[in-house]
């Protein structure tokens, strides 16, 4: 066997690491591997390809063509090509709809996809999806959430594994999947809306960053995927908690909007949040950090109280509940 270059070397040895350290992959695993034509997801499907028979699994290729650019089918049309000189079975699924006028396309962009993956998973009947998000793709994610006031449940970013969902490429830099697809003479596609700073990732990754990095005179991308995972362990034990106070009470009940009062001023109001952000959100109500304190400040006060939340939605202190209600179910 031919010696592989040093920069698909270097990305198979860290891919291979993070699949064991986070037991990515099981022997006769089906993986689905999301491959847009760009660099990243280019190195993703090359290199499980490589380490394919290493991990035992079997692979599909998706791409999803979101329709947003006149010449959006060229790059099925490359991935396509891949998937074909690979020998890998390719799913193409095309957007049926566009983002609502005033809507963020980069998130209507990505619930669109998730949802054609998980439908072409279930239909299938195939056992992983694999994205080709990076270190950097890491840092971007955590430094936004960072921006939009997320907490412990967005602040920690990508998950190396979430259900079906993995994330090979998680310790690799994107210098470095660059540099693997050019030492096997690829030519990726790019896509030019990856370069408006009118995106906040873009801005982020083009302008915010290296604006960062001249101020510190250091790298940023290592050290905030570092802090990521330690916040990932934090958020796992702090749902291992959420998930013993469920199973001490009644979880049908707080999923259906009743909230005992003695459990919410009892708990730490990391936990108490949890319930009532849970209890909102099963009720349909778009859910803030002011929410949750009034409705805190609802159980710490006299019963007969009563709240009015967005979309219809009240919250009444009862003697020993509190009992959030739709506008249909008053």
């Amino acid at each position: 066997m031919p010696r592989r270059p040093p920069a698909v070397a270097r990305v198979l040895e860290r891919v291979t690491a993070t699949a064991r350290d986070h037991d990515m992959f099981s022997p006769g695993d089906r993986v689905l591997v999301a491959v847009s034509g760009g660099p990243d997801s280019t190195c993703l499907v090359y290199s499980l390809w490589m380490l394919r028979r290493l991990f035992k699994v079997h692979l599909e290729v998706f791409h999803f063509d979101h329709k947003l650019r006149p010449d959006s089918a060229k790059d099925a049309q490359y991935v396509k090509r891949t998937a074909t000189k690979l020998k890998l079975r390719f799913h193409l699924v095309e957007a049926a709809s566009r983002p609502s006028k005033g809507a963020s396309i980069e998130d209507w962009a990505h619930r669109a996809r998730y949802r054609a993956m998980t439908s072409v998973l279930r239909d299938l009947d195939l056992d992983r999806i694999a994205l080709g998000h990076t270190m950097d793709d890491q840092a971007e994610t955590v430094l936004i959430a960072l921006i939009r006031g997320g907490g412990l449940d967005s602040l920690p970013g990508l998950a190396p594994t979430t259900g079906s969902l993995t994330h090979p490429l998680l310790d690799v830099r994107r210098h470095e999947t660059h540099a693997f697809v050019r030492a096997l003479g690829l030519r990726p596609r790019h896509d030019p809306t990856n370069s408006d700073p009118r995106f906040m990732r873009n801005a982020l990754r083009l302008e915010g960053m290296p604006a960062l990095e001249r101020v510190v005179g250091r790298d940023i991308v290592e050290p905030i995927a570092r802090s990521a995972e330690l916040l990932q362990l934090d958020r796992e034990l702090l749902a291992d908690d959420y998930r013993r106070v469920l199973r001490d009470n009644d979880p049908g009940s707080i999923s259906g909007g009743t909230l005992p009062v003695s459990v919410l001023t009892s708990l730490h109001p990391a936990l108490s949040g949890r319930l009532i952000r849970a209890a909102l959100k099963s009720s349909g109500g778009f859910v803030t950090r002011a929410h949750i304190e009034a409705v805190l400040d609802l159980a710490n006060g006299r019963p007969g109280r009563r709240i009015s939340l967005p979309g219809g939605f009240t919250a009444v202190r009862e003697r020993e509940y509190i009992r959030i209600s739709s506008p249909q179910n008053p």
